[in-house]
């Protein structure tokens, strides 16, 4: 099991410092080996020995171990950061398991079902994330209608999210670098009574508890940009299970929408 998915699985009974010394090594993945031990908990704003106890929790003996882990899955074909020109066949080979861990995703059909049948839909995002979440709200409002994308220009998230209740969903696109309040906001989206789902990277786990569904979609940082072919490459899966899930509706719908894009000449 990768460090980043060890992190997942054990996060809900780490203690809040070891929290924040987890949340510091998947900010640190791509070169932790760069570090001593010392400096990530320092980095982190924690003692040496919770960073100790949280590499015992994990199943590393010490930081060694770690190295040796994040080494392994590097000669696996999951390399870090690239010095000099990057190798395109390594590139290619790293994004496609990056591409089929996140659209093998088991709740993807749950999350699909729960879309397709909700009376109003929402997709939130900011940042890096927003053209995700965009491009999710496009793809399935061919599929059904009262899809909404957030925050619009001009408007802060509060306008969005009222009026959603037990009835609706709402899709939180949050990968890193995410801004201040996102906490916030999925405390006052989940208040609503709508089902929340949350799309983002392993460093989103800390925010897993905070939603009904969380989607985990990994991110690669091989280059100077974090590469997101994995969750465009979800969002089309998600989509395409959206439709499925609308049945004759949603097949009915692609129709009515191409023959309004033939009656007003939009698309070639």
């Amino acid at each position: 099991m990768r460090i980043d998915e060890r992190i997942a699985e054990r996060h809900d009974g780490l203690t809040p410092q070891e929290r924040r010394a987890a949340a510091t090594l998947l900010e640190h993945l791509d070169d932790l080996a760069t570090y001593r031990a010392a400096e990530l908990a320092e980095l982190a704003g924690v003692s040496r020995a919770t960073m100790s106890r949280l590499f015992r929790s994990l199943g590393f003996e010490d930081f060694d171990e770690v190295r040796e882990h994040l080494r392994a899955l590097r000669s696996a074909g999951e390399p870090r950061r690239i010095d000099g020109a990057p190798n395109a066949a390594a590139l290619a080979t790293i994004e496609q398991g990056a591409i089929l861990r996140a659209i093998e995703h088991p709740r993807i059909p749950e999350v699909a079902g729960l879309v397709a049948m909700a009376e109003k839909v929402l997709v939130v995002g900011w940042r890096n994330s927003y053209p995700v979440a965009l491009h999710l709200r496009e793809q399935l409002v061919q599929a059904r209608d009262d899809v909404q994308v957030g925050p619009v220009p001009g408007q802060t998230t509060g306008e969005e999210v009222v009026g959603f209740g037990p009835a609706d969903v709402i899709v939180v696109v949050g990968f890193r670098r995410r801004p201040k309040g996102f906490t916030d906001f999925l405390g006052v989206a989940l208040a609503t009574g709508a089902t929340v789902v949350l799309i983002g990277d392993p460093t989103a786990v800390a925010h897993a508890s905070q939603v009904s569904i969380w989607l985990e979609c990994p991110l690669q940082h091989s280059l100077a940009f974090d590469s997101y072919a994995a969750p465009m490459a979800l969002v089309s899966v998600l989509a395409d299970a959206v439709l499925g899930a609308c049945g004759r509706a949603g097949s009915r719908r692609v129709r009515a929408i191409t023959e309004a894009y033939e009656r007003m000449s939009e698309v070639e």
